[in-house]
């Protein structure tokens, strides 16, 4: 493992079916920066992300091989709980979904009530210091058993942050997290994204090249199911090493 890596990707590969769609994709996620996945659509970007928390074996008929270390474990060992994983390796989705018959409150705790963790702990310091964590206590804290989905589409979205960051995650996987979002709600994630890189390793998809180069330490630049180009962002944003990263950070293509 790379010095400060959290995560560790090693030849890996994805497959739906029969259609490949990842191809030996090696690369580290380092503790504390920002990685951005950049690329076109089906590039396999969100592919690659579903699969540092075996979210990937969810999807009927799909499959990896390849190795995948969080510290030192290799994360598809069967002897691993993939559910263990996933409280490990926590995942912020595209759309915000928060559940619709939940209470703000339910919803932060869900993870861990699945878990089985809920009996053990004080649900009450932990909503509220996960919320203050994704930056919407102050907003909800006297509505904190209205349902979730009444909130704007921004705090949905935090609501959502806030649920994944209950369970103590190690890293946060965020897949498109400001694509449905408005400017100014854009911002506050972006904020909060500044805030979270201080306590976890956080992998982020985007197709906002602005974005990318504004956040991010690292970035990894896909194309076809390949990983082009991974390096510092400041790198990869002036003086790419390869043609097909600089024409598509530039707009020729994607």
């Amino acid at each position: 493992m790379t010095e400060l890596a959290r995560v560790t990707i090693e030849n890996l590969a994805a497959w739906f079916g029969e259609h490949q769609i990842l191809f030996d994709i090696n690369a580290s996620i380092r503790d504390k920066w920002v990685t951005a996945i950049i690329g076109p659509s089906g590039c396999g970007k969100s592919t690659f992300i579903r699969c540092l928390n075996r979210m990937h074996d969810t999807v009927p008929g799909a499959r990896m091989k390849g190795c995948v270390l969080l510290d030192d474990e290799d994360i598809y060992k069967s002897s691993v709980d993939p559910v263990s994983i996933r409280r490990r390796i926590g995942m912020v989705f595209q759309k915000p979904n928060p559940f619709p018959t939940m209470s703000i409150f339910d919803n932060v705790v869900a993870g861990l009530r699945l878990s089985g963790q809920a009996r053990r702990v004080n649900l009450e310091e932990i909503v509220e210091r996960s919320l203050t964590q994704a930056a919407l206590w102050s907003q909800v804290k006297d509505r904190l058993k209205e349902p979730g989905a009444g909130l704007s589409g921004g705090q949905q979205q935090r609501l959502c942050i806030a649920r994944a960051l209950a369970v103590e995650p190690e890293v946060l996987l965020m897949d498109e997290p400001c694509s449905a979002l408005d400017p100014a709600a854009t911002q506050r994630i972006e904020d909060l994204i500044f805030e979270l890189k201080k306590n976890y390793a956080i992998v982020i998809v985007t197709h906002n090249m602005q974005q990318a180069s504004r956040i991010s330490e690292h970035t990894g630049f896909f194309l076809n199911g390949k990983l082009i180009e991974f390096g510092e962002t400041s790198q990869i944003f002036t003086t790419p090493g390869d043609k097909r990263t600089e024409d598509y950070i530039t707009g020729r293509f994607g």
